[in-house]
């Protein structure tokens, strides 16, 4: 009597490639990245891929920054204990009528207020030009033919061409190129268009000499290629500098710490010293206007 064979075990729902090690992709061999990814070069991923991995990495875009609004920027220039005072004081030699020091107070405090506000709305119009540059359109295969999608949905693992004209949606490991040169001076600096290929490279070779990849936002000048996406998103070379950016704080150090807290003190003691003196001056019969203004 032969022992029925149980059931073969149900075959499960295909997962979504490994995510991309960093910094790696220039490393391999062009067929490794495509093992690596789970694609396929000719057909590209199916639908039902695309709609997994877009699941698990989301967007190809790099995310807005919360900078408050232009109120929260405005108020923030005038927090600080000296302007503060500064402003306290314009308001008071108003009401006693000395017009002309309080317009002269209240322009330090204008221009300063200004500046501040100038630069930091420069930093936030940087940081959206970054989050410009990645906005395109995109041409990629899937389910075994050639679309044209926004760049907004492109996800790990595609299968993207690029040719001169074409800004690069993602950061792309070159399988396949034909004289193509790229535009990388928005990424490395570089003026010079550079020559690309599909070649393996050293894992310790800089993100500039990798001639084997195409980034995110730079431009293709000349000829085609095509590659496989290893970076979406904030996880792109582009959206690295993007994060560095909008995480940049002021540079504190040991004297920096030390003379703010010394300011502050300072404007403590001036302003005692100025109620002290206020208060002595109006106890022995001198003018209001005239203590303040002194």
């Amino acid at each position: 009597m032969t022992t029925p064979h149980p059931p073969p075990a149900a075959r499960p729902e295909e997962a979504p490639g490994p995510a991309p090690p960093p910094d790696a992709h220039h490393a391999l061999a062009a067929h490794e990245v495509v093992l690596l990814l789970g694609t396929d070069v000719a057909a590209g991923l199916t639908s039902h891929e695309v709609q997994q991995r877009r699941r698990r990495f989301g967007a190809n875009e790099l995310r807005e920054v919360d900078a408050g609004g232009p109120l929260r920027r405005l108020l923030g220039q005038v927090d600080h204990p000296l302007v503060i005072v500064l402003l306290v004081s314009a308001v008071v030699a108003l009401l006693l009528g000395e017009t002309v020091d309080a317009a002269v107070i209240f322009g330090v405090v204008v221009a300063n207020t200004v500046i501040g506000f100038v630069q930091e709305s420069r930093a936030e119009a940087a940081l959206d030009a970054l989050r410009a540059l990645v906005r395109t359109a995109a041409q990629v295969r899937r389910d075994g033919r050639r679309q044209s999608i926004a760049s907004v949905e492109v996800v790990p693992g595609d299968v993207a061409i690029v040719e001169a004209g074409d800004k690069v949606p993602a950061d792309l490991r070159l399988v396949e190129s034909v004289e193509l040169r790229v535009d990388e001076s928005a990424l490395t600096g570089e003026s010079l268009p550079v020559a690309k290929d599909e070649v393996a490279l050293a894992v310790d070779t800089p993100v500039a000499d990798r001639r084997n990849m195409v980034y995110s936002g730079t431009l293709v000048t000349h000829g085609a290629g095509t590659g496989v996406v290893v970076a979406t998103g904030e996880e792109t070379e582009l959206g690295e500098i993007h994060r560095l950016v909008s995480s940049a704080e002021e540079l504190e150090t040991p004297l920096t710490r030390k003379l703010d807290r010394f300011s502050r003190l300072l404007t403590v003691v001036i302003v005692g010293l100025a109620a002290l003196t206020f208060l002595v001056g109006v106890a022995r019969g001198e003018r209001v206007a005239g203590m303040f203004s002194a």
